[in-house]
């Protein structure tokens, strides 16, 4: 009973970590229209999120020791990188088709598995692969010509490949004896990735003013504040901190498949609060993307067991891999 409980929690957290992140794109392309730079609006979203977790990051210092290349990558991909890409993505071409794409990041994992890694997939995943491939020519109509702007869907595959960094990084940061603490390299990935966008976007250019007014939404006047305070606190802090709960009660995987539904919720209320309609068969490719990205995560392999390491004539052999399975970091949810 307990452990079934525990499924439950996990499963709404998850479902939470996905709506928060689904209103991401919707909450800033506002700010983005009302005249701050796409890259303006990802720092102050990684330095308002790294603001409040720092005491997260100064309780796991020890990290910077320990995992400095798993912070530094964490930070430049799936902070610095995702986020500048996914924004810069939605300041071109809508918000449901920019999340679309970027969804493509579990094939081009199996695509690392296969070719970087050398290990084999299976058929299934290749047929995941397959679909999602021919969901996005539909979310791209490429029988029209591409009629997006080629920009703003290269930045979505961009997106989509630095997806794949996190999903690799978050691989690595289980790895080892002591396996690095989640939210203590999401702390660290926020304040490295603030670091840099704060070299690339150089803030002390920006038009501070565009904060202390108001962004339209849905033919209403928001403060920008508001929107800037609901993609700082929910669509990052929240996000992130509900999706690593998620991950400690469920597997990568299943929080992977709830995490699907964040494209979902990021084309719903981008039709609802920004008028950005979807045709049928942009529809009907958005569900084959999701369905393909669903089949190639649930189909990726699995690490090899460690070679068990014998402890002597008579002893049971233990498997390295046994000091595993904690304080992994959600592989199936991503920093949108």
């Amino acid at each position: 009973m307990h452990a079934s409980q525990e499924r439950s929690a996990g499963l709404g957290l998850a479902l939470v970590s996905a709506l928060a992140f689904g209103g991401s794109g919707v909450a800033a392309k506002p700010l983005i229209q009302a005249g701050l730079d796409p890259l303006h609006v990802v720092w102050l979203r990684a330095a308002g999120a790294a603001l409040v977790l720092l005491p997260v990051a100064w309780r796991h210092r020890a990290l910077v020791a320990r995992r400095p290349a798993l912070l530094a990558g964490f930070g430049l991909l799936a902070v610095a990188g995702v986020q500048a890409c996914y924004f810069g993505a939605i300041s071109r071409i809508p918000v449901g088709v920019a999340l679309l794409v970027e969804y493509l990041g579990p094939a081009l994992l199996l695509g690392w598995v296969r070719f970087v890694q050398r290990r084999p997939v299976s058929r299934a995943a290749a047929v995941g692969v397959a679909l999602a491939v021919a969901g996005l020519a539909c979310v791209v109509e490429v029988w029209a010509g591409m009629s997006f702007d080629a920009v703003g869907l290269m930045l979505a595959l961009g997106a989509a490949c630095c997806q794949v960094g996190y999903f690799v990084l978050s691989d690595h940061g289980a790895d080892g004896e002591e396996p690095a603490d989640p939210l203590g390299v999401i702390a660290y990935g926020l304040l490295i990735g603030a670091l840099v966008l704060t070299v690339v976007a150089r803030p002390w250019g920006m038009d501070w003013s565009v904060l202390a007014g108001s962004a339209g939404i849905s033919g209403t006047e928001v403060p920008a504040v508001l929107l800037l305070a609901w993609v700082v606190l929910i669509a990052t802090v929240a996000a992130y901190a509900t999706g690593v709960l998620a991950v400690r009660r469920l597997s990568p995987q299943v929080a992977g498949v709830v995490a699907c539904l964040e494209a979902v919720v990021a084309t719903v209320l981008a039709w609802v609060l920004l008028g950005e309609h979807l045709s049928l068969p942009q529809i009907t490719g958005g569900a084959l993307v999701l369905v393909g990205a669903f089949i190639a995560q649930s189909s990726t392999p699995k690490k090899p067991a460690a070679t068990p390491v014998a402890q002597g004539e008579g002893k049971a052999a233990v498997s390295a891999a046994d000091a595993g399975g904690q304080g992994e970091l959600p592989a199936g949810t991503r920093p949108a």
